[in-house]
């Protein structure tokens, strides 16, 4: 399933895991920011039971989750605030694993049938649609009612095509589409399991299965058992300028926050779910943040299809070009796709040294020119163009193909956000729509900000260059 999920730090081993579906923020102001806090429903409100809900989860865990949190409402919506003053290192949350919901949970005769290449996102997702269907009969019903109904979430899967139109300049369009397409082949997997059981399913349709996906995407940790969801400790909103966040501990089976400083009572209390940009925020978590340090931004290059070295240049991308898995975890890159991040030094740190690299592949104009890079890259480290190209003239024409490209995506950014800004003063619209237009101003304004700081820095390059 292409979805990420927050990953728990391992407080012995010190090693995030990499255990995501399209996976792994920058600023999660927790489900849905404050734009994206609509309430279409509010039923996840009205039938959660705030006041009962920790003695609920301590009585079942036999042991005490939190004396310092207790919950409460926010902008956000439902969130963790400080009962008493809490002090920086203080523990203010301990959630043992036997309280946490995995796929362990399934019954095992469904188990036994779904098959293994089903990803445990849509494993889990099951548990939730069981467990939603027993109503009050489930024993996880208190956690169950307090999640997101349909309606509420604004994860980009649930855009419209007009609403899609918005982002089309952004990977995040088509990292959509591909999200809706495993999802409707993992429920084409799952669902002849559903009729088998329809006494304990009942009619679960695509859009239950893909609200129950996305719960799990934006909910669930990931750790050694798996996905977990665990109750209490995904109330707690997310500080992309926060140090804590939840710790693992297998020795003592259970997960836990540290508190990274002070609070005073009554003060909301925040952690930090991972590093994302809006463009993850916004597929995986149904929201954005107005400034994103985390924000990135993907580009294309493609070598032109009348270039006379196109044979040979491709072959070489192919044998040179492995994308780093850090750029994005547990996507599928190619090797002509590059993320750029804020340029924010002299240097060009931001800036892939890959994609200059793959500038100046497409600037020879020669097999010698070619056949240079792989002696240099043989003698040095393996890696094709990473140095200045001995000529000028040739390594400033890699750099202004570069800026003319960036130049291109700036101009297409600027004005599908001209566009949306005029939208903001057209005639009323649902609050729905006004939520996901912000959305996507956060996301074109942060890419934008991104690709207005690479191109700085090209311009800087090239000028020094001569």
């Amino acid at each position: 399933m292409p979805f990420r999920v927050r990953t728990a730090i391992f407080r012995w081993s010190l090693q995030s895991v990499p255990y995501s579906t399209h996976s792994s923020s920058s600023s999660i102001l927790h489900k849905f920011s404050s734009l994206a806090q609509p309430q279409v429903h509010g039923q996840s409100v009205e039938t959660c039971d705030d006041d009962g809900f920790l003695p609920w989860l301590e009585r079942k865990a036999g042991c005490r989750i939190s004396s310092s949190l207790s919950i409460g409402k926010s902008s956000y919506g439902r969130s963790l605030f400080a009962s008493k003053a809490i002090k920086t290192g203080d523990c203010i949350l301990k959630v043992p694993y036997k309280v946490q919901i995995t796929a362990d949970n399934l019954p095992a005769k469904i188990k036994s049938l779904i098959s293994e290449e089903v990803a445990n996102i849509a494993k889990l997702a099951v548990v939730l649609l069981i467990e939603r269907k027993l109503g009050q009969d489930s024993q996880w019903n208190p956690y169950i009612s307090c999640l997101p109904w349909q309606g509420e979430p604004h994860n980009t899967i649930f855009w419209n095509e007009s609403e899609l139109e918005m982002i089309r300049q952004s990977s995040v369009y088509w990292e959509t589409i591909n999200q809706m397409s495993q999802t409707e082949r993992d429920f084409l997997a799952i669902r002849p399991i559903f009729e088998c059981f329809g006494q304990s399913f009942g009619d679960i349709t695509y859009k239950d299965f893909m609200h129950a996906c996305t719960l799990v995407g934006s909910r669930a940790w990931g750790s050694t058992n798996g996905l977990s969801l665990i109750p209490f400790a995904d109330f707690v909103n997310h500080d992309g300028n926060s140090e804590a966040i939840v710790m693992s501990d297998d020795d003592k089976q259970l997960s836990e926050v540290t508190s990274d400083r002070d609070y005073a009572p009554g003060e909301q209390v925040l952690i930090r779910y991972g590093k994302f940009s809006n463009a993850t925020l916004m597929l995986d978590f149904g929201f954005t943040v107005p400034y994103n340090t985390h924000d990135q931004v993907q580009i294309q290059l493609d070598i032109p299809k009348h270039d006379p070295l196109h044979k040979m240049k491709l072959e070489l991308m192919q044998q040179y070009f492995v994308p780093p898995n850090k750029d994005a975890e547990n996507l599928k890159h190619s090797w002509n796709l590059f993320t750029i991040k804020e340029v924010r030094s002299t240097k060009g740190k931001g800036l892939p040294q890959s994609l200059r690299a793959f500038a100046r592949v497409l600037s020879c104009t020669n097999r010698q020119e070619l056949d240079d890079l792989v002696v240099e890259a043989a003698q040095t480290d393996g890696r094709l163009g990473r140095r200045p190209l001995p000529d000028v003239n040739k390594e400033i024409q890699a750099h202004l193909m570069l800026s003319s490209l960036i130049t291109q995506l700036i101009e297409e950014r600027s004005a599908a956000i001209m566009s949306l800004e005029e939208s903001f003063n057209s005639s009323p619209f649902c609050e729905r729509v006004s939520v996901r237009r912000f959305m996507a101003r956060d996301l074109l304004r942060g890419e934008l900000r991104i690709l207005n700081s690479a191109s700085t820095w090209l311009e800087n390059y090239c000028r020094s260059s001569f």
